[in-house]
């Protein structure tokens, strides 16, 4: 704290605000030296194109694609299945594999509530990773 004399109404006292200022600077360091570091949020892989000399996207053995079609049918692969099935089917098909990771697609019309049940059946299924296909990302004809 500062002290002025003199002047006409005698002492007047005033703050010294230069300590407060580098005690401020000081701390400003400090939490910038110990700031935490920044989470990086979810990985995300972006889906790729496909060739454009390829007539249409063949899924290659090794991924397992479960469709959610309009009218609630699901298809593991192209094959049919039922959501009574789906659970069983996905058990065994990864029973022998070490990478559990497989994918989902659901048609426009179809709400999310039919997308989020088969996503919940194949977490049950023991597969670590569901990836989201587009409606149009390798579709059949």
């Amino acid at each position: 704290m500062g002290l002025a004399v003199g002047g006409p109404k005698g002492s007047l006292a005033e703050m010294n605000v230069v300590p407060l200022i580098d005690v401020l600077l000081v701390l400003l360091i400090i939490f910038l030296v110990i700031n935490p570091s920044r989470s990086n949020g979810l990985e995300a892989l972006v889906p790729q194109p496909v060739p454009a000399t390829s007539d249409k996207a063949v899924t290659p053995p090794s991924v397992v694609v479960v469709q959610v079609l309009e009218g609630g049918t699901l298809r593991i692969n192209q094959e049919a299945a039922t959501w009574e099935t789906l659970e069983p089917r996905l058990t065994g098909i990864f029973k022998t594999r070490a990478e559990r990771v497989a994918f989902i697609r659901g048609d426009s019309g179809v709400p999310f509530e039919q997308v989020a049940r088969a996503i919940d059946i194949m977490h049950r299924a023991d597969i670590d990773h569901v990836g989201l296909m587009s409606a149009t990302a390798g579709s059949a004809p």
